[in-house]
């Protein structure tokens, strides 16, 4: 098969495209056909060696943590897909290829709403934003959440989300990007420069955010607690801005904030699998009933895999990037 592969670090011109062995379904996983793939900041940071492949290092490693396709063939115990059902799902890596295993209870359905060429703008970013939010944020009807980086993949689909639950939501953004945030229903923009983003929150929200979604990390962190409210939840799914930051103990102590550090790509499979079935359940049903859709910045095909990593590392996009493997 036909596959991104990284045998050197470094920037985006290290991507190869390469042909690399067919991989082989276990007893419980189906092999997919992928159509569709999509871009993460996870992909930048293991390209540059920055965030290694849990799976372990091989010979060569293939990017993607996400893919879009038809099911190829089923492992001897599976019994919950057959061949040719279109499937979605998240990965540990591999997904940047014509073909990519996944345990069978690990993969989703492809929402009927939804085509199948947008379906990769789904898995990985609605997944973050609705685990970190409701699930581990406890954000509900009513609530207030504080999203940083509000354009982005896992920002778009956190303002949706939070709008479906009957949540408010304040995102932070440059100022290019701010219409589009507001066209997805963000109650609150806040650029992040010049402008104080904290204090039009503190004006807008005086007793805080109940929960703050946070992808950057480094300088963010103790704005974050100055934001959040008493009893408040911050969760960590990113370090875009350094991950050694100075942190405000007391004020974590005395506000008594809960601080959950995250990341889908490390947890293992038992947990993988319990969040994609609650998802199925629970999550993509609103893809139907249209409270949610997937948004799409830009497509390269595979082979322009280099063009669509400059475009994330030079934040240009609003949205997902989608890699077409098939077209």
């Amino acid at each position: 098969m036909r596959a991104v592969v990284v045998t050197e670090y470094g920037g985006p011109e290290v991507l190869e495209v390469a042909d690399v062995p067919d991989p082989q379904p276990g007893p419980d996983e189906i092999l997919v056909a992928v159509a569709h793939t999509a871009c993460n900041r996870a992909d930048t940071l293991q390209r540059r060696g920055a965030y290694p492949d849990p799976r372990g290092r091989r010979d060569h490693e293939i990017l993607g943590l996400e893919f879009a396709g038809k099911v190829a063939a089923v492992g001897e115990r599976v019994t919950l897909w057959q061949v040719g059902q279109p499937v979605m799902g998240i990965e540990s890596g591999g997904c940047y290829a014509e073909l990519v295993t996944t345990h069978e209870r690990q993969a989703m359905p492809v929402p009927e709403s939804v085509a199948l060429t947008d379906a990769a703008a789904i898995p990985e970013v609605f997944l973050t934003a609705w685990d970190a939010l409701v699930v581990q944020g406890g954000l509900t009807s009513g609530r207030w959440a504080l999203v940083h980086a509000g354009a982005s993949g896992v920002g778009t689909a956190a303002i949706q989300i939070a709008k479906a639950i009957g949540a408010r939501i304040a995102v932070t953004c440059s100022a290019p990007k701010a219409d589009a945030c507001r066209e997805l229903g963000a109650d609150l923009v806040l650029e992040r420069s010049p402008a104080d983003w904290r204090a039009e929150l503190a004006d807008a929200v005086p007793g805080g955010v109940d929960v703050v979604l946070d992808v950057i990390g480094g300088d963010e962190v103790n704005r974050n607690l100055a934001s959040v409210k008493p009893q408040g939840t911050i969760v960590q799914v990113g370090l875009m801005g350094g991950g050694q930051p100075q942190v405000d103990l007391g004020r974590l102590l005395v506000k008594r904030v809960t601080l959950i550090g995250t990341a889908l790509r490390s947890r293992p499979i038992e947990q993988k699998v319990a969040l994609c079935q609650r998802a199925i359940a629970e999550l993509l049903p609103l893809f139907d009933d249209g409270s949610l859709q997937p948004v799409i910045d830009s497509r390269f095909a595979l082979d322009d895999v280099v063009a669509a990593h400059r475009r994330m590392e030079a934040d240009a996009n609003v949205g997902k990037i989608l890699l077409d493997v098939t077209r």
